[in-house]
């Protein structure tokens, strides 16, 4: 027999079929015991009747790795409707000790750090590994939505010779006696690939030395990127976000309905169009309705991300929302003006329930702008040599936007703390497991 997956057994009903996985748990009654067997899909109900072999399978950790040969039958009360009986159980991986935790209960008793800490353990259990069967989804929905678009996914360098953008928060890491770093963003380089494909995109990591210990704040997470030539503007870009959301919802509807069903996870609907609110307009609704004083502010405090979410599901019915035109000043050299109102940018975050899930916008595109924005910022070009070579031959009006992957995941399932959407967490306290 070929071994076939829990979730097959429908479709096996009066056969001799061939499982293998772990021992999720062992219940023993008083007239017959029931093995309950996880494997990478699902679970499986295996009726236990021969005493010798309830016997031995007492004797086995939980997580153990088992072989079960049995008969497939119909019965409603066990998972997908079939249950597994007359079983041969072979044990192929006795487990030496046992898990720190129970995994066939509904949640981990455990804390978090407690959870982190055993994550090789941890991340079998159900609901927790389902959350990841949403990212997974996910990033599946970002590709297939934007190559149907016409991107071309690429894989930019992770060790780089200066910072992507301005400031300090970068690891070093010694290049053979030189110092390199780690690049915070794909952004230089899907730039210049612009000049190649016009649009492309990335999935990756990226790295940002920031200090935070907070619970939206990783140090190494997964960006979903993608950058487009011949746009009009920022809103351009907006557009093309807003096709790629609804391309990742339908995706993990279509691909992790289980998940979603088991996390009890409720989707969100993507307007056809996302509302926009201007930042400076943010700050005045924030003022007016809660007396603080934020109109000299030059970006969104978290607890103004909230009210401003709040404000578009209460006024617009969108858990979704733009902000656009952030102060110049706050962002990277390479973000282009409003050309109207140059100390505001053509710029932007899009808001997912609470939380700045994405930032994106317009670029310069000109060498000479190039040079007077980095003159502006203090900056020497001769680090950026390599890539300011692509703007003196030519470079479209473009733009584009990063996604951060576990934040999205994180207000899916409606977690309090990015890390529960984190397979390995990297923070200021924690470089493993």
């Amino acid at each position: 027999m070929e071994r076939i997956w829990t979730t097959e057994l429908p479709e096996h009903v009066g056969e001799r079929v061939l499982l293998e996985g772990w021992l999720h748990r062992l219940r023993v009654l008083r007239g017959v015991s029931f093995l309950v067997l996880r494997d990478g899909k699902g679970l499986a109900q295996i009726v236990v009747q021969d005493p010798e072999l309830r016997t031995r399978l007492e004797a086995l950790y939980a997580e153990s790795v088992l072989r079960v040969a049995g008969s497939a039958v119909a019965e409603p009360q066990a998972p997908g409707g079939v249950e597994v009986r007359e079983p041969a159980v072979t044990a192929l991986a006795p487990a030496v000790a046992p898990p720190p935790f129970d995994l066939f209960r509904p949640t981990l008793k455990a804390q978090l750090p407690t959870i982190l800490d055993n994550a090789a353990i941890a991340l079998r259990q159900p609901r927790w590994r389902a959350r990841f069967r949403l990212t997974a989804a996910s990033m599946d929905g970002f590709r297939r939505t934007l190559r149907a678009m016409s991107f071309v996914e690429i894989q930019t360098p992770k060790i780089v010779a200066a910072a992507t953008e301005t400031g300090a928060n970068v690891f070093p890491v010694d290049y053979f006696g030189r110092t390199a770093y780690l690049a915070q963003s794909p952004q230089l380089y899907k730039q210049i690939m612009v000049g190649v494909y016009e649009r492309v995109c990335e999935v990756g990591p990226v790295f940002r030395a920031e200090p935070h210990d907070t619970p939206r704040h990783l140090n190494e997470y997964v960006s979903l990127d993608a950058e487009m030539g011949f746009i009009q503007d920022h809103t351009t870009v907006m557009r093309v976000l807003t096709r790629v959301l609804a391309g990742m919802v339908e995706t993990v509807r279509e691909e992790a309905a289980d998940a979603v069903a088991l996390l009890e996870v409720a989707l969100p609907q993507v307007p056809a169009e996302i509302p926009a609110i201007h930042f400076a307009e943010a700050l005045d609704l924030i003022a007016r309705a809660t007396g603080e004083d934020v109109r000299g502010e030059l970006d969104l405090a978290p607890a103004h991300e909230r009210w401003l979410s709040e404000w578009a599901l209460r006024e617009h019915g969108s858990e979704f929302l733009f902000v656009v035109g952030f102060p110049t000043l706050k962002r990277p050299f390479y973000t282009h003006p409003d050309p109207a109102r140059p100390t505001y940018s053509n710029s932007f975050d899009l808001l997912f329930r609470g939380l700045e899930l994405v930032t994106g916008g317009q670029r310069l595109n000109l060498y000479a702008d190039y040079l007077v924005a980095l003159d502006g910022r203090g900056l020497d070009p001769a680090p950026f040599a390599w890539y300011l070579e692509a703007f003196k031959y030519g470079m479209p009006h473009h733009g584009g936007f990063a996604l951060g992957l576990e934040r999205w995941v994180a207000r899916l399932i409606g977690a309090n703390n990015v890390r529960e959407a984190t397979l390995f967490p990297r923070d200021v306290h924690r470089l493993a497991p």
